[in-house]
């Protein structure tokens, strides 16, 4: 097949963020597909023409548009629609047998169904979130014209696909509510990349040496967004009453984002930053299974909100494929999976005091630690390696382009419970 993967925020193991969409197309690669990659480059330094660059045996269409999530909302609309609008041509131009299109942000279904519609190929859709349950549940689609055109966009991306990749079941669930047939979504959440995340420890050790303030402490790390939903600032209340009981535990959040220096700010007024909270830029993914494997426990965070329950966030995977306990902070289907498999610690709707005493016993057990550990790893192997996933993908791909979209729920049917 020839495959035009239309990713709007696309990454290499060399940038910061999640690199999904990369993992799936060298394995599409591999199995003997031709695959293009329709993405931006987010950084001022290209001029404002598209560009094209080959990585692991696919090209990749880059086209300059400005973009940061410190940007204001409706400043990252302003970029969504930009690409959506100027890449329309580019993905109609590259003949092709389908096109993959994978939100957020949902805006990338124009050029997609631009495509679909000028060369008569099918679209699949990849939910990556629910749009746009997830902007007005934050509050930042307020206006009811945009809220009502939003929604108008989700049916449009719907009606057009022949089939859908839903990250969750909840997801999955999202996008039956809205009368599309379940038969045609297949669930193929972000995976783990067991090869690249199990190594030595001698890695994890080096990342501590290189951090000489972790010293043999249990630690705990968060690598991700500071983002108005992830509640990053729940550390700083973690490491305060860590403090309180005099725990030897060190925090380490590493990542980037609109909230970045106001949880530095904060952590520094509450008295914990520098003391048992420590606070780092953006790693690049290649970087992180170092950090990982330093780690005690990882972390992966939320507020507190129904439509964030459904997510499928890249650092919970990362650490299943490491080896490594999860702690989360909200429920939903990853809670689920903690509580039935007990690879982590699940502390959705408990109080921080208690959070940060049972965070205390359970990173000075090591039979709990041990237990936990085997778990994310049996977890991961079984269910969310990339290559099985992956695989999965391939199949829906190629099952649409035979004219057989409602294979995808009997592909993938996002059942982690046998």
């Amino acid at each position: 097949m020839k495959i035009l993967y239309v990713h709007q925020y696309f990454n290499t193991p060399d940038m910061s963020g999640g690199t999904r969409s990369f993992e799936m197309a060298r394995r599409f690669v591999l199995e003997g597909h031709e695959v293009h990659v329709i993405t931006s480059w987010r950084e001022a330094t290209m001029g404002n023409d598209w560009f094209e660059t080959e990585v692991e045996g696919f090209r990749v269409h880059w086209l300059p548009v400005l973009y940061s999530n410190k940007m204001s909302f409706y400043t990252r609309i302003s970029a969504f629609f930009k690409f959506a609008f100027r890449s329309a041509r580019k993905v109609a131009s590259l003949h092709a047998d389908i096109v993959f299109a994978t939100s957020t942000p949902l805006t990338v279904v124009i050029p997609a169904v631009y495509a679909c519609k000028l060369q008569k190929i099918p679209m699949v859709f990849e939910v990556r979130d629910l749009w746009p349950e997830l902007p007005i549940a934050m509050g930042a689609l307020k206006n009811p014209v945009a809220r009502f055109l939003a929604r108008k966009l989700e049916i449009f991306a719907y009606e057009n696909a022949s089939c859908i990749v839903a990250l969750s079941p909840g997801m999955k669930d999202g996008v039956s509510r809205t009368g599309f047939p379940s038969s045609k979504i297949a669930v193929i959440p972000n995976s783990s990349d067991v090869k690249m995340f199990r190594i030595g420890k001698e890695f994890g050790e080096l990342f501590r040496n290189e951090r000489p303030w972790i010293g043999k402490h249990p630690l705990l790390i968060y690598t991700g967004t500071f983002g108005l939903i992830n509640g990053v600032d729940y550390l700083i209340d973690l490491a305060m009453h860590l403090s309180n009981l005099k725990s030897d535990i060190k925090i380490l959040a590493i990542g980037g984002g609109i909230k970045f220096d106001g949880v530095i700010e904060q952590a520094r007024t509450a008295g914990v930053l520098n003391h048992n909270l420590f606070i780092e830029g953006y790693l690049q993914k290649k970087d992180i299974p170092a950090a990982l494997a330093a780690a005690t426990i990882s972390s992966a965070l939320f507020i507190d909100k129904p439509e964030m329950r459904p997510n499928s966030a890249n650092k919970f995977f990362d650490s299943l494929a490491a080896g490594k306990p999860i702690m989360i902070n909200y429920g939903g289907w990853m809670h689920e999976l903690i509580e039935s498999n007990g690879c982590g610690l699940s502390m959705w709707q408990k109080p921080i005091g208690q959070v940060a005493k049972e965070l205390d016993e359970c990173l000075h057990d090591p039979f709990w630690l041990e237990k936990a550990s085997e778990a994310a790893a049996a977890l991961a192997d079984r269910f969310f390696d990339r290559d099985i996933l992956a695989t999965q993908l391939l199949n829906v791909l190629q099952s649409t382009v035979e004219g057989c979209p409602d294979k995808a729920e009997k592909i993938a049917p996002g059942n982690y419970s046998e």
